[in-house]
């Protein structure tokens, strides 16, 4: 069905968009919610308006969609080594990092797994949607930071450990607090999405906040993600939270790729003895009966805290140790998830003569 009315949709904006005026990207069809982009020369930014309105306009009227977002981004041209356009384009994976409860190091895995990637050779970015607590600016180590302002008005992102950032942290002074109702946080979220200069990412990484209200729906719906992963301690406590994000993402027909066990075990520094203080081995365990792929676990150190405190992620500070070998091998797991899921997706596509 979602591949049908995809289908539909992109020979709606086929004839309407002028492909001289405007590129089409990121179509994104999931339950009846379409979201897209017109990518335009920022120059003439102010008079695609109504070409994005007649567009949103023409998919809002087939039958089977039942809300659509388009956004502008700009489309800049500059010069390369050699003399070849550089574009802006989408990310070509963007995957979601949630909890269903605060506390479990949701973040903290989100900021090591970029770097992970990043050490991987990937292009990577790190969004952080937590409007409210902001801790990406914290885990990186650029506090303060400004973003840059582009030609066409859209923000350049900080980067730290090889990795663009954008977060709440960077736009508000430390320290204040964000008092928004959840249009605000609607709008705040989409504009650092579309309204900043990512480049050509192979993967960004949305470090959601913790729960399942606004900000995740908005996120979920509006921004054409490739997947989740799930974070959560081995408690029951956790897990139960943690099947409740997984019970929204697939309700809003969105992957997840796997789960993370944070806060797995601790290994006393003095005696060697491993202590499973929040249990063990739980979501690994539920990720069985989520039919989901288990990424890693992740201990409870001292020095991961340390080193979040001190602004250079573990996956940075000793790359060569073994926790961040742990993180390198989720970040591995993870592009392998991807792979799949986008393998799977394909096998199910209408033209798909397997079956």
């Amino acid at each position: 069905m979602f591949d049908s009315l995809k289908k539909k949709v992109q020979k709606t904006l086929d004839s309407v968009v002028d492909p001289a005026e405007a590129r089409v990207e990121g179509v994104s069809v999931k339950q009846g919610i379409v979201t897209f982009a017109l990518a335009v020369d920022p120059a003439r930014g102010g008079e695609m308006e109504p070409l994005r309105a007649k567009a949103e306009s023409a998919v809002a009227a087939l039958p089977g969609v039942e809300k659509v977002t388009a956004v502008l981004t700009a489309e800049t041209v500059g010069e390369e080594t050699g003399g070849s356009p550089l574009v802006h384009r989408a990310p070509k994976a963007v995957v979601a990092v949630a909890s269903g409860k605060g506390g479990v190091g949701k973040s903290t895995v989100a900021a090591n797994m970029a770097v992970a990637l990043a050490q991987a050779g990937q292009a990577v970015g790190l969004m952080d949607a937590d409007v409210f607590g902001p801790s990406v600016p914290r885990l990186m180590g650029v506090e303060g930071a400004r973003p840059g302002v582009a030609e066409d008005n859209r923000m350049i992102p900080p980067e730290a450990h090889g990795v663009k950032l954008m977060s709440m942290g960077f736009l508000v002074p430390p320290g204040k607090a964000v008092v928004w109702r959840g249009a605000m946080v609607h709008k705040g979220i989409l504009q650092m999405f579309s309204n900043t200069v990512w480049g050509d990412l192979d993967v960004l990484l949305i470090d959601m906040p913790p729960g399942t209200g606004d900000a995740q729906l908005t996120v979920a719906q509006n921004i054409p993600l490739s997947g989740a992963v799930v974070v959560s301690t081995p408690q029951d406590l956790a897990l139960l939270d943690a099947r409740k994000a997984i019970e929204m993402f697939a309700r809003v027909d969105v992957s997840v790729l796997g789960i993370v066990e944070n806060m797995s075990f601790h290994i006393c520094a003095a005696c060697g003895h491993e202590d499973h203080i929040f249990s063990h081995g739980g979501a690994a365990e539920e990720a069985k009966k989520q039919n989901v792929s288990f990424l890693g676990e992740i201990p409870l150190r001292k020095d991961i805290r340390e080193s979040a405190d001190s602004g250079t992620p573990l996956a940075a500070a000793d790359q060569e140790g073994d926790q961040a070998k742990r993180y390198a091998l989720i970040a591995d797991r993870l592009m392998a998830a991807l792979r799949s899921d986008a393998a799977g997706k394909s096998c199910r596509a209408e033209t798909c003569g397997c079956h």
